[in-house]
């Protein structure tokens, strides 16, 4: 259930229908929007009557009753309002945001040595993106893969953010080891196959850091939501949606399917930013500007590509990562089309054009 609020309303009068609230056993939290402030009645309202709190205070312009099971993360909860993440980096503030410019993370899939994070991430950020991911615990199929470099590799991604004042995004997999990314991340990832592992989502919920959460490879889209619904309601408001592909019966040309329309959906559903990763998706780096420009033409706040110096000795998901050189192009197309769609910044021109390195072009793998 939602109270919103009338503009203007007091803020004494907010504090005294929360004390109201307070009588009925539940807690109220606070939604402030550009033109509204709302109430979130979060626990049991089923034997609430609107009416009832309607007459709490002249000042309550409607009360809402929220029926979808994700409260927190239903676009109902803001009033229609989509939220913004923001995130501070060496850079500056950067914000996900569907009033924002898009927001571009890219980076190799596992940190492998010093130069190559270092190298990648001057790449990066003179093609314009804000964000370096790269995982230092890598979650895989077998265990005999590799693993990532654990501890090492997060003190080479702090190197890489002191080196280029780019914000970072690297996994958690497993709480123990959440303190430990959490001071290297700006933004804590929560990768597909922990989607569902609710005590590591509460624990990163209690967290101040905010939090990319990935599609599990099978999850419908309300199991997504309701995922986000436990780090929003262990106290933490900042979460990022990631589509990354899901799996379907055709997986002989594409690693897996991505499902572009989960981003009208979701933005009929939830006020959360949204993220778009073409890599994982497709599996198959040729693909990777095809649905990377087709996010964009969607309405996606974010994408996340990976990049590696040389795809060919990747430790992991080489297919899918772009050269250096395919990425700095790339990053010139999604610009133009950027500013198609409103979703330009001066990052992209600044960056792209004047300070990359020359673009080689891309052949397509027939």
């Amino acid at each position: 259930m939602i109270i919103v609020m009338q503009p203007g309303t007091p803020t004494a009068e907010i504090a005294e229908i929360r004390a109201e609230i307070k009588q009925h056993h539940l807690v109220s939290e606070i939604c402030t929007g550009q033109h509204k402030v709302v109430i979130g009645l979060i626990g049991d309202t089923s034997e609430i009557d609107t009416q009832q709190i309607q007459n709490l205070s002249p000042f309550i312009e409607q009360v809402i009753r929220i029926k979808k099971p994700f409260k927190r993360a239903s676009l109902e909860f803001r009033y229609g309002e989509p939220s913004e993440v923001v995130v501070p980096t060496p850079n500056g503030l950067i914000t996900f945001g569907q009033n924002h410019p898009l927001v571009v993370v890219a980076g190799p899939c596992s940190v492998e040595n010093e130069e190559m994070i270092i190298e990648t991430a001057h790449i990066v950020k003179a093609s314009g993106a804000q964000f370096l991911r790269g995982g230092a615990y890598k979650p895989r199929t077998s265990p005999y893969a590799f693993q990532g470099h654990g501890e090492s590799a997060l003190n080479l991604l702090a190197k890489a953010r002191e080196a280029t004042g780019l914000g970072i995004i690297t996994e958690v997999m497993d709480a123990a080891d959440l303190d430990k990314v959490a001071e290297v991340a700006d933004v804590i990832q929560i990768g597909a196959r922990n989607m569902q592992n609710f005590s590591l989502l509460k624990k990163v919920g209690a967290t101040n850091k905010p939090v990319l959460l990935k599609r599990g490879l099978s999850a419908t889209i309300e199991d997504w939501l309701m995922s986000a619904e436990y780090i929003l309601a262990a106290g933490n408001p900042d979460v990022i949606l990631c589509e990354r592909g899901i799996r379907t019966f055709d997986r002989q040309y594409t690693r897996n399917t991505l499902d572009i329309s989960a981003i009208p959906v979701l933005r009929s559903l939830t006020h959360l930013p949204i993220m778009i990763d073409p890599s994982h998706a497709t599996g198959i780096s040729t693909f990777v500007p095809t649905m990377a420009m087709a996010a964009i033409a969607a309405g996606t706040d974010s994408l996340m590509i990976e990049v590696h110096p040389n795809p060919a000795k990747a430790l992991s998901d080489g297919p899918q990562s772009l050269t250096l050189e395919a990425f700095t192009q790339v990053m010139q197309e999604l610009a133009t089309l950027a500013k198609y769609f409103g979703r330009w910044t001066e990052n992209f021109s600044h960056h792209t054009i004047q300070d990359a390195p020359q673009p080689q072009p891309i052949k397509a793998k027939v």
